[in-house]
C-alpha cells in the first residue's frame, strides 16, 4: 500500500493480481495499443452518460493504458497524461498507476461512484484532482470469464456530477456488455 506520509491516507492500493492480469491481457492481445473498437466503446460511454471523458482502461504493474479513449476534442497524444498534456489540449493514452481511481476499482473488483471526489478525503488528494482538474468519476471493473479483472471502463468530468444509482447501474451494465464483446473477440480467434 502507498500512504501519504502526512495524512496516512491510502493513495494507491496494492495490486497482487497485476502479473496475472498482464499475462491474460497478452493472451487476449489487448492492453498495449489503441483499439478502434474500444475507442468506439469509449464514445458510447460518453454518449450514454453525458460525460466529456471516457476510457477503456487496462492496468499493469506500473501504468494505466487507455486502449479506448474519448475526449471532447478527440485528441490523444503519446506522452503521459499530465498538466502539460491537459494544457495543450491533448490527452494521453498512458497514465501513472498512482493517478486516478481505476486502480481502486480493479483491486476492489467493484464499481466506484464519486459524484464529487473532493467529498472523499481518501480520493481528494489524488494527483488527477490538481493536475488535470478531475472532479467526478464513475467506473466499473472488466472481469472476464477466467475471473481476471482485466481493467475498467470509466467516465470522468471536471465538474461534480450526480451519477446516483442510475449511473452505477449504467456503468455496471456497460462493463458487462464490453466483457461480452471481449469474449466474442476471443472466441472468434479460437
Amino acid at each position: 500500500m502507498t500512504y501519504d506520509p502526512t495524512g496516512h491516507l491510502l493513495l494507491t492500493p496494492v495490486d497482487r493480481e497485476a502479473p496475472l492480469r498482464v499475462r491474460r491481457l497478452r493472451e487476449l492481445g489487448m492492453g498495449e495499443r489503441p483499439d478502434p473498437e474500444f475507442d468506439a466503446f469509449a464514445t458510447k460511454l460518453a454518449t450514454v452518460t453525458g460525460a466529456p471523458y471516457s476510457m477503456v482502461n487496462f492496468i499493469d504493474e506500473n501504468r494505466q493504458f487507455f486502449a479506448g479513449l474519448h475526449t471532447p476534442e478527440g485528441t490523444h497524444s503519446g506522452g503521459d497524461l499530465s498538466a502539460k498534456a491537459a494544457a495543450t489540449g491533448g490527452v494521453s493514452r498512458f497514465m501513472a498507476r498512482d493517478h486516478g481511481y481505476c486502480p481502486h476499482v480493479v483491486v476492489r473488483r467493484k464499481a466506484l461512484v464519486l459524484e464529487d471526489v473532493c467529498d472523499y478525503p481518501r480520493f481528494a488528494g489524488n494527483p488527477v484532482v490538481d493536475e488535470i482538474g478531475i472532479r467526478s468519476y464513475l467506473g466499473a471493473p472488466l472481469i472476464d470469464r477466467t475471473g481476471t479483472a482485466l481493467g475498467t471502463i470509466c467516465v470522468v468530468d471536471t465538474e461534480p456530477r450526480p451519477w446516483g444509482r442510475a449511473g452505477l447501474e449504467t456503468i455496471k451494465s456497460l462493463a458487462a456488455e464490453l466483457v461480452e464483446q471481449i469474449h466474442r473477440r476471443e472466441d472468434g480467434r479460437l
